[in-house]
Order: C-alpha cells, then sequence, then structure tokens
C-alpha cells in the first residue's frame, strides 16, 4: 500500500462508498484508516480498501456512472 496516495485518495473513497449505499464499509475504512494513523499497520485499510474497489467495480457494470473511473484507477494505484 502506497500510503501519501491513499491518503489523498481515502476520503474521496468514503464519501462514494456512502453515496452507493456502502456505509457500513464506509465507516469500516474510515475506522481502519484512523487506525492506521495511529499505529502504522495497513493490514486493515488494505482489506477495507480492496472490498472499496470491489463494490466500486460491481457499481460501475451496473451503472457506469455511479463511480469515476478516474476513482477505481487512483484507489488501484493507492492499493499497488
Amino acid at each position: 500500500m502506497n500510503a501519501v496516495k491513499m491518503e489523498k485518495v481515502v476520503a474521496e473513497v468514503i464519501g462514494k462508498l456512502e453515496k452507493i449505499k456502502q456505509t457500513e464499509l464506509a465507516s469500516e475504512l474510515s475506522w481502519c484508516w484512523v487506525s492506521y494513523q495511529n499505529d502504522g499497520n495497513p493490514v486493515g485499510v488494505t482489506e477495507k480498501a480492496g472490498k472499496a474497489l470491489e463494490a466500486f467495480k460491481v457499481a460501475r457494470d451496473q451503472n457506469s456512472k455511479a463511480v469515476a473511473k478516474k476513482l477505481v484507477e487512483d484507489l488501484e494505484k493507492a492499493l499497488a
């Protein structure tokens, strides 16, 4: 995980998750991000961000305009 890139994209990812009705995943990612900032352990962030990426891809399959392609790409780069 690239922490600098993740820091730039995590707020937008959380906001988009809430817009596509994935509020539980959004709150879990938010909690994991704060936890990561405190303890430096990226396991939870990478797991929840991976699930967010899956949710975005499903949303894009249903409606290509539901999630911006750039957001998906930025999240993929942050996870790489």
